[in-house]
């Protein structure tokens, strides 16, 4: 791999754009600090001009959101026959849409949050919902808790509404769970640790994700043995559901009754200093960042392009 030119992919065209510069600098220092031939790629519509002109071999996607995490630019890669880190297209896809990813973690036997899917023009009260207040309101396609409220009273469900509307043409409501917050680490296809958060605000929000000192850590996550074996192979299976490769970040809300509620697949978990995989990584497994970043790239090298 050190024979070749490797593009760290950043920035791109969603919400997340500044977090994803953020990992993508972070991962870009750590190849060049190993000695691989590193480019940065800040990453805008022109970016098959970029990559062709930079005359990038191997792509490590370090990008957040839309057009990054949803499939788009493993897509185009696959169509320019550049082997790239992480999941293809469709796991891609369906672990960004919350409600198709939803849809195939329940065909798999796991355990979700009950919820209720609303499109753009759709109507919906307090007094309609199935489960009752309080409720999660969130964009189907954002991540980093874009867009996402937590409702508890019935006059304050409309702006919550609203808010995720900016993001998304459907929106999903889910019943509100109380548990820890739970996030396991897969990294070659296999479970490596599960840390809990437990953030300063009400819950694990943009700013808790990305602001220092605004959420706790404990790893290992505070379970008993056999239910911290539980989520690490909860998080495996909703791994393979979605049909994942390499690595990925898996969030649940563990409840005091032992049932573990899968809120999310995460296919470009952040590389950032306050990231749950590196730090998850570190203390599940014993890697460096520098060592993260490798093995996550090492894994580009075996993916095979279909294209002819």
């Amino acid at each position: 791999m050190k024979g070749k030119k490797i593009g760290v992919l950043m920035g791109g065209l969603s919400a997340e754009r500044d977090v994803s510069l953020k990992s993508g600098l972070a991962v870009h220092q750590a190849l060049l600090a190993m000695g691989y031939d590193s480019t940065a790629i800040d990453v805008r519509s022109e970016v098959a001009n970029m990559l062709r002109d930079e005359k990038i071999e191997v792509a490590f996607i370090a990008l957040h959101g839309r057009y990054g995490e949803d499939g788009c630019i493993q897509g185009l890669l696959e169509l320019m026959q550049i082997p790239y880190t992480g999941s293809g297209v469709l796991a891609s896809a369906l672990a960004m849409h919350k409600l198709y990813s939803k849809q195939a973690f329940a065909a798999a036997g796991l355990t979700i949050t009950p919820y209720l899917a609303l499109r753009r023009g759709d109507t919906c009260s307090a007094e309609t919902l199935p489960f009752g207040l309080p409720v999660v309101v969130k964009p189907v396609q954002e991540g980093s808790s874009v867009g996402v409220s937590i409702v508890k009273k019935a006059e304050d469900l409309q702006a919550a509404l609203d808010e995720a509307f900016r993001y998304d043409e459907l929106v999903l409501v889910e019943q509100y769970i109380k548990g820890q917050e739970v996030q396991v680490g897969i990294l070659d296809n296999q479970p490596i640790g599960a840390i809990e958060i437990v953030p300063k605000n009400e819950f694990y929000d943009f700013e808790a994700k990305y602001s220092d000192g605004m959420a706790e850590h404990f790893f290992p996550a505070r379970l008993d043995a056999a239910l911290y074996e539980k989520v690490q192979q909860q998080g495996l299976k909703a791994h393979q559901a979605l049909g994942c490769d390499g690595y990925c970040r898996v969030d649940f809300l563990v409840t005091e009754t032992g049932d573990c509620y899968l809120l999310e697949v995460n296919t470009l978990p952040g590389m950032t200093a306050l990231s749950l995989l590196p730090e998850i990584a570190q203390k599940g497994a014993g890697l460096s960042f520098e060592q993260l970043v490798e093995r996550i790239l090492t894994s580009a090298s075996t993916k095979v392009c279909n294209a002819a």
